[in-house]
């Protein structure tokens, strides 16, 4: 999964030669699942046609503050798009547009827009190579970089006018390149490896018949995706689920029992930063698993268990820089079981939800959590869905270890 699936992107195109790029442009972030939107200044149209722009971006495109082919005239409210965008592009940025940005001229949708916008915002220059060196030009980076807007590099190469050198700008594939790595070297986990585990274990009784409980692996896996979309490299270990992840940033393992997963959480533990363990692991295993089906004979049925591996505790037994989370999932005494949880089992944090709170627990969209650190701090929240308590999880833990 891309870094722009689901993004909301607003490309701002000037009127420019290379506005024809932006073509490819829309296409690329479409492809990597963002939301395109296009506002154009109207001298632009001159270069490529909104009706281009529409088609492959399936949105209309902006150029004006009315559409003036429409006899009941609709405003096209440059706060809104502005506020809609998670992440605001103009290439082809021209030196005209750019010395208006840099000083506040607002004098067409697209410099409104750009002034209403709360979100990044990278220009990418195009024009010819004096007009690039031109010291109104450098004045104008200078400017707008100090405003904290973001510049993708021009290139060198044959400028429109045939002269060669600096002024070209950069091509699509580029452009999206240079994007997603300035985000994803910003984001508060990268370089950081995060181990989680989810879903259930399935211990056997016989080849057909197993002891296994309710977990859908639902929250492991929002962990996992909230981990990924903050840079961290990610390990899910996870138990059998239905639950389907598809992030070049997250590397899935499939286990089945709790010796599976035990294993497997050695394997990796070591390398990683933050092992988040919200797995629900069955506590007891049969002593002995029947070779063959066990037949339906008598009126009862006795099989003697014995304990699992304590996988969290084995892992609060070696860390070391590791900051570690456990789950606690609670019926009575929540609090005071789940404090001795985190100290017995030497947590860094503890996420502690109740089987007594409706919309808590297995197999819902829903959670509804309390953290407690190792400095007895307790939070509480409401019932929120899992995506949201992962994103407050990963918040806690970015800040504690960037602390």
């Amino acid at each position: 999964m891309s870094i722009f699936s689901g993004k909301n992107i607003l490309l701002g195109i000037c009127a420019g030669i290379a506005a024809y790029k932006t073509a490819s442009l829309v296409r690329l972030f479409v492809k990597a699942g963002a939301n395109v939107k296009v506002v154009m200044t109207p001298a632009s149209k001159e270069f490529i046609t909104p009706l281009t722009l529409s088609t492959l971006s399936k949105n209309p495109v902006y150029s004006s503050f009315t559409n003036e082919e429409d006899d009941n005239a609709v405003w096209n409210n440059h706060v809104d798009l502005g506020l809609w965008a998670d992440l605001f592009i103009v290439a082809p940025a021209t030196a005209n547009s750019l010395s208006k940005m840099a000083n506040g001229v607002c004098d067409n949708l697209l410099l409104a827009t750009y002034l209403s916008a709360k979100c990044p915002v990278y220009f990418a220059p195009a024009m010819d190579l004096d007009m690039y060196k031109h010291q109104s030009t450098s004045k104008s980076f200078e400017k707008l970089k100090a405003f904290g807007n973001i510049m993708i590099p021009a290139t060198s190469g044959e400028l429109a006018s045939g002269l060669v050198g600096e002024g070209r700008m950069a091509e699509p594939e580029d452009i999206v390149k240079f994007i997603e790595d300035d985000i994803l070297n910003k984001l508060p986990l990268k370089n950081k490896k995060v181990l989680i585990t989810a879903g259930p274990t399935y211990e056997a009784i016989d080849p057909v018949r197993f002891i296994g409980n309710h977990s859908s692996g639902k929250m492991g896996f929002e962990i996992a995706k909230a981990a990924a979309n903050l840079g961290a490299q990610v390990i899910l270990v996870t138990g059998p689920t239905h639950q389907k992840v598809s992030n070049s940033l997250i590397e899935v393992v499939s286990v089945t029992t709790a010796e599976d997963m035990y294993v497997e959480v050695h394997k990796y533990f070591n390398g990683t930063d933050v092992a988040i363990l919200s797995a629900a692991v069955a506590d007891y295993k049969t002593k002995e698993v029947a070779p063959q089906k066990i037949k339906k004979k008598e009126h009862t049925l006795i099989l003697e268990l014995e304990k699992t591996k304590d996988i969290l505790a084995s892992l609060g037994a070696i860390k070391k820089k590791q900051y570690l989370v456990g789950f606690a999932l609670e019926t009575s005494n929540e609090l005071e079981n789940a404090k001795a949880k985190l100290n017995r089992k030497n947590l860094n944090l503890i996420v502690l939800n109740s089987l007594n709170d409706k919309g808590a627990g297995f197999k819902g969209d829903t959670n509804k959590v309390t953290f407690i650190d190792n400095k007895e701090n307790i939070t509480e929240f409401e019932l929120k869905s899992k995506a949201e308590v992962a994103q407050d999880l990963l918040n806690k833990i970015t800040e504690e270890i960037h602390a």
